[in-house]
């Protein structure tokens, strides 16, 4: 499907073969087109991946994904407890890289492939580094990635095992990026950024694809979702506004952001009722994958999060280790950040419900005792072999 570039901030177009990073205003872009197809029919004859849904993604052939795709997509949905059917999980660290990334990478990569790109930039805490570095290497694409040196020594190897060149930082993430961005700006190379090039939010969209489908073809009524540079979320929030658009779903479900307390701009922003939102100085946490203390697009996070009637809160450190054994003895064996998320919502059901709730709770009841009506779904992002 034919898609432009739109900048958030001054509505400025742009084509897909500008390969533009971002607005001249120094917004970022979404973007638009027809609205999507959903052969809803025809989902179920289809392979197992993100791409049963094709149609809804952007301007590629089949032979442009196919030249490109590791099988991303078509993960689980289980059960928290198997006697609860109501607290569910979505395991993308089942996905070729071991991370939801690969969902937007491969839209992207397959997009810059099309494109005729030979050689991408990105910057990385780890995943979105790891996704781009093996969806690269698949298109036959050289591949730079910019992390900050103290990324965790799993995710380099990984991502050098791709073949990236990797460019280790001494900084912040907020550092690494800029670096990126220098040398793109320098060079007019192409920016594959998971931030930045909305061709990566497309990709996330079949998240909320495939929690719609594997729900028998309705939405949950809670997403918890880890929120650092806001990848997942984002993407998510636009699939099930899509959905509703078409008319198969009633409502976008409420979303329960999660960040780590140690580094938390955007729930500081969200309770001082904020628009945008202020950089802070970050502390140490072990969840490295969302700590982003200047998130780009913070001002659309906040309106996505507003706009489900939803909430943003901070999971404490010292929960963090806790939550993770309590999914590994579940047998689920995930990273920090994953646990997090999970730390997260553990600490909305001990503090935020009943006399505590300063909002219209998410839950009737305790979740983690399945007296509750609502149907939750949260992500497991990335495995714990990488750390």
């Amino acid at each position: 499907m034919k898609m432009t570039c739109r900048c958030v901030e001054c509505e400025r177009e742009y084509g897909m073969e500008e390969r533009a990073w971002r607005c001249a205003c120094g917004g970022p872009f979404r973007i638009e087109g027809p609205a999507p197809l959903f052969r809803t029919d025809e989902w179920r004859t289809r392979e197992a991946s993100m791409w049963r849904y094709h149609e809804a993604l952007p301007f590629m052939d089949e032979a442009d994904w196919r030249a490109v795709s590791l099988g991303e997509g078509g993960t689980p949905l289980l059960r928290l407890h198997p006697a609860n059917e109501k607290v569910l999980l979505k395991l993308e660290y089942l996905q070729p890289t071991s991370s939801f990334k690969d969902r937007g990478a491969a839209v992207l990569i397959a997009a810059a492939k099309k494109l005729g790109v030979e050689e991408v930039i990105a910057d990385s805490s780890g995943h979105a580094g790891t996704s781009i570095a093996a969806y690269a290497a698949r298109a036959g694409i050289a591949c730079d990635v910019y992390v900050p040196a103290s990324t965790s020594p799993s995710k380099l190897k990984q991502m050098a095992a791709h073949g990236a060149t990797i460019h280790a930082i001494e900084g912040t993430r907020e550092e690494a990026a800029a670096a990126a961005i220098d040398r793109v700006e320098r060079e007019g190379a192409f920016y594959a950024s998971h931030v930045y090039n909305p061709l990566f939010y497309e990709g996330m969209k079949t998240y909320a694809y495939e929690i719609f489908e594997g729900l028998g073809g309705k939405a949950p009524d809670v997403l918890v979702m880890p929120v650092g540079n806001g990848t997942l979320l984002l993407g998510a929030y636009q699939g099930f506004k899509e959905l509703l658009h078409a008319g198969l779903i009633e409502r976008v479900p409420r979303f329960l952001a999660i960040q780590a307390e140690g580094c938390a701009p955007l729930a500081e922003s969200f309770r001082a009722k904020r628009e945008d939102v202020r950089p802070v100085k970050r502390q140490s946490t072990q969840a490295e994958g969302i700590a982003i203390a200047d998130p780009a697009r913070g001002k659309q996070i906040l309106a996505a999060v507003r706009a489900t009637y939803g909430q943003i809160i901070t999971a404490p450190e010292e929960s963090i280790e806790r939550a993770r054994r309590d999914l590994a003895e579940r047998g689920f064996y995930v990273d920090p950040t994953s646990a997090c998320t999970y730390a997260g919502f553990r600490e909305y059901a001990a503090h935020y419900l009943g006399e505590n709730a300063d909002h219209e709770p998410f839950f009737s009841g305790n979740p983690f005792t399945g007296a509750c009506d609502e149907t939750v779904v949260i992500p497991l992002c990335g495995s714990g072999l990488r750390g």
